[in-house]
């Protein structure tokens, strides 16, 4: 078992709207060690290896992010000392991390398989962060858990659900246009926030597009995501697109829950029309 027992548990009691705190057993895997990670950054395709300044604000605009003017591998190699950020995306292209990335997630499937149905869409993401680099706030589509490999890091995490923070019409503007997962942060949201402490063998569970941001510790960070799509993820998407186009036509569509009979039948009819779409 690569999570500890008590955190199926408490994946069993949270999944899939509340976020909580999880243990794992991967801080010794030779998989992420740096030479081997090095690797990885040179065999993904250059699309799967986003990389800049990690000394960037909370509330970056992703227009005028700053680069670090090195290669990715270099980035990799000189993660201690060039103030940077890097995600290696969709890992599970290299055998060797899709086999990792699936025997994790087959063992919490049962425990989300109960309440959402299959996983689909299984992808993974590995973080790599100079000491204080910033992941500026924003939101992610996926059920997420964040597993912390080596250094520190705080986590700040919000309610998906809280419309002072994220807007009605931006989640629309998210799933219609295929917005930057980056958001306009506020200190004022700061009321509503969690923050975690995470250091190596912690892990976080972080429900779909819970908004979050992300300062590193004092030593380089390496981190996993492993993260997977769901009906419940695919049906909130579907039902903010159908919003988006009512009110793109003068109508006040209810937020997400107010009214679960209608939520179900716009769900329905923006099935249909994807389906007629595809046809």
């Amino acid at each position: 078992m690569m999570f500890e027992e008590q955190s199926i548990a408490a994946l069993k009691a949270h999944y899939p709207g509340v976020s909580t705190s999880l243990c794992h057993r991967l801080c010794d895997h030779p998989l992420f060690a740096i030479d081997r990670l090095v690797a990885l950054a040179s065999a993904l395709p250059t699309e799967c290896v986003e990389y800049n300044s990690g000394d960037i604000p909370v509330s970056q605009d992703p227009a005028s992010t700053p680069m670090n003017g090195l290669s990715a591998t270099e980035t990799v190699r000189r993660i201690a000392e060039n103030k940077s950020w890097l995600v290696m995306k969709t890992v599970e292209r290299d055998v060797e991390y899709a086999g990792l990335l699936d025997a994790l997630l087959d063992e919490i499937a049962p425990v989300t398989h109960a309440k959402t149905g299959p996983m689909y869409k299984r992808e993974g993401f590995i973080f790599i962060s100079s000491p204080g680099s910033v992941t500026p706030f924003h939101m992610d589509p996926e059920h997420n858990i964040l597993m912390q490999i080596s250094g520190t890091k705080t986590f700040n995490i919000y309610p998906a659900d809280a419309e002072d923070i994220v807007s009605a019409e931006q989640h629309e503007v998210f799933h219609q246009q295929g917005g930057h997962r980056n958001l306009p942060h506020r200190e004022e949201f700061d009321v509503a926030a969690q923050q975690i402490a995470m250091a190596p063998g912690d892990a976080l569970y972080v429900p779909v597009k819970s908004p979050h941001w992300v300062k590193v510790g004092d030593a380089v960070s390496v981190s996993l995501s492993i993260t997977w799509r769901s009906r419940a993820s695919d049906d909130e998407a579907r039902l903010r697109r159908a919003n988006g186009w009512l009110r793109g036509r003068g109508l006040s569509p209810p937020s997400p829950g107010r009214s679960p009979l209608r939520d179900h039948g716009v769900r329905l009819a923006q099935r249909i029309a994807e389906r007629f779409d595809k046809a």
